[in-house]
């Protein structure tokens, strides 16, 4: 492929690794330079391991000859492995700032997300038994990821010196709240992460917000990734290497697809509140089915992202009782849209 010919003449080199999600395999980056450097690792598995070490050989580099390891945000198919390969090598872990201590207490942090997961999905209408069983199945993958010591933290705005290239550090919060990018401004190459795949949506996930926000103050996913999104836009990047899937060569194209669905799908969640009021799984499960149970925290935060923005724009109010809330129209219906929703993307 041309673009990733083009990422290897610039001294990086994509090593696809399996993960036990749909979303299929993390995209980890060999940076050829001075320190060796990856960026993500992979889940905590024998099979990922096993692969990741056979690209490193194919491209003359082994685990332990590592110098650095670069997070691009807390999800567990990109820092399972982190630790596995510092302690092999000796690399040092740079990620940002605000999810050093995150990474320090995996365990303990990943069991206080998956505490905030359930309270916010009875507070939207989702079933105590659904979300039991979404607990379970939560806990039952934490032993992918794996807590991972940072030793360079990295703040918004700052920069990653390398010898031969100097990565501009951008906290880029929407996916997840700690995605960051890394810009090599000279070369214009962006590593993305999760931020911007091009054959899915990267899912504005509901999560338990990092310090210094407040922990009693819910994360609004979807207008901060909206946000991050249009900061993206307005990069010159010519290449964007993503954490799934292929290389981006328009970046700014796809961004102005993805905000471009984003309001057709609001207007659907609006035309479906012209009825009465309903809380968000109700109309995740109008506009998905049953795909809203077997990925029911996924669909509410796709709704609850596209309500968040109906609200800032006063075109929804909420009604709670009971601890539960339900979501009225304060606008007339728009037009229906083209079609029927598709669902979101089910990768992590």
């Amino acid at each position: 492929m041309q673009a990733l010919a083009r990422a290897a003449q610039a001294g990086i080199h994509c090593l696809p690794v399996p993960t036990p999600f749909a979303v299929g395999r993390i995209n980890c980056y060999l940076i050829e330079d001075d320190p060796l450097t990856l960026v993500d690792c992979g889940p905590n598995s024998g099979t990922a391991l096993d692969e990741l070490e056979r690209l490193l050989a194919a491209h003359g580099r082994a685990v332990e000859e590592i110098e650095l390891i670069v997070i691009t945000h807390q999800h567990l198919d990109h820092i399972g492995l982190v630790d596995v390969v510092a302690r092999r090598s000796g690399a040092e872990i740079a990620a940002l700032d605000r999810v050093t201590r995150y990474l320090g207490d995996y365990d303990r942090e990943a069991g206080l997300d998956d505490d905030y997961a359930v309270g916010i999905m009875h507070r939207h209408g989702i079933p105590p038994d659904v979300a039991t069983a979404l607990r379970s199945v939560s806990a039952a993958f934490r032993g992918f990821g794996g807590a991972a010591a940072v030793t360079r933290p990295l703040a918004d705005g700052s920069r990653l010196e390398l010898r031969d290239r100097s990565f501009e550090v951008l906290h880029r919060p929407g996916h997840s709240p700690s995605d960051t990018l890394f810009w090599d401004e000279r070369r214009q190459i962006l590593l993305a992460g999760d931020h911007l795949i091009k054959h899915i949506s990267s899912n504005p996930l509901i999560t338990r917000p990092l310090p210094p926000d407040p922990a009693d103050d819910r994360p609004h996913a979807l207008r901060s990734y909206v946000a991050s999104l249009q900061a993206t836009h307005e990069l010159p990047a010519e290449l964007v290497l993503a954490g799934h899937g292929e290389p981006i060569s328009d970046h700014r194209s796809l961004i102005e697809e993805r905000l471009a669905a984003t309001e057709r799908r609001k207007r659907k969640v609006l035309g479906l509140l012209a009825e009465r009021p309903l809380t968000a799984y109700e109309l995740a499960q109008r506009m998905w089915g049953n795909v809203a149970v077997t990925q029911a925290f996924l669909t509410l935060s796709e709704v609850v992202g596209h309500l968040d923005l109906l609200r800032e724009e006063g075109a929804v109010r909420e009604l709670e009782a009971g601890g539960v809330v339900r979501f009225e129209a304060l606008v007339a219906a728009p037009s229906p849209d083209d079609g029927p929703a598709r669902p979101p993307s089910s990768g992590r």
